[in-house]
């Protein structure tokens, strides 16, 4: 997560590095749970990163009574920082969309590498991902999207209006300190919300549920 390849709004993208291009990419270690300290390769695609460890603990930290066995969404995935760690601390299901098709690839790939069942991985942009409602809606979802470009205006009221998120569930985004507190659908509260370095993160609660 962190820096990302850049989504373009209704579709378009820029292009991004394939596999192996331009460097050796980057690594990935997920620092709690079944996979602990395991070390991932994803590709250089855009100036992908994962979320800092120090961000993850913090989050998971937070999460840690609502993980078990409980449906995420990994938009704008990247390397999977999010979704992988939440599906090692004991997740049921993470579903990974990001529109990059290197990322996607190696998502898939280190998730036959930890012989994981529990992911599946979309290559398609946010975006186009969102705009029809889910089958069911998730639990948790995790948002890191491009900096500067208006998504989280675009899409907190998209994943509300479209049901993604059950009621009771968590959502997690992460934004550019100058930018102000994203306005978030009714019924939405603030959890918890902290900066590191120059981005702000916060966990939201998309309404009450007893059983979440």
């Amino acid at each position: 997560m962190g820096q990302k390849p850049k989504h373009q709004k209704g579709g378009r993208q820029t292009r991004s590095a394939a596999p192996g291009a331009g460097s050796n990419g980057g690594e990935l270690r997920i620092i709690g749970g079944d996979w602990r300290s395991r070390k991932l390769r994803f590709p250089d695609a855009g100036g992908v990163r994962p979320t800092p460890a120090r961000t993850r603990e913090t989050l998971f930290n937070w999460l840690n009574y609502h993980l078990a066995g409980r449906r995420c969404l990994d938009l704008f995935a990247g390397s999977g920082a999010l979704g992988l760690e939440a599906l090692s601390r004991g997740a049921g299901h993470t579903v990974f969309v990001d529109h990059t098709p290197a990322l996607t690839q190696a998502l898939r790939s280190n998730l036959r590498l930890l012989t994981s069942e529990s992911g599946d991985v979309i290559c398609q942009s946010v975006d186009a991902f969102l705009a029809q409602p889910p089958a069911e809606p998730f639990d948790i979802l995790f948002m890191d999207p491009p900096f500067r470009q208006g998504w989280l205006e675009t899409l907190l009221p998209l994943i509300a209006d479209q049901g993604w998120v059950r009621p009771g569930g968590w959502v997690y985004v992460e934004h550019e300190n100058e930018m102000p507190p994203p306005q978030v659908p009714d019924g939405w509260s603030l959890h918890r919300q902290k900066s590191a370095g120059q981005v702000t993160y916060c966990l939201f609660r998309a309404g009450e549920s007893a059983d979440i």
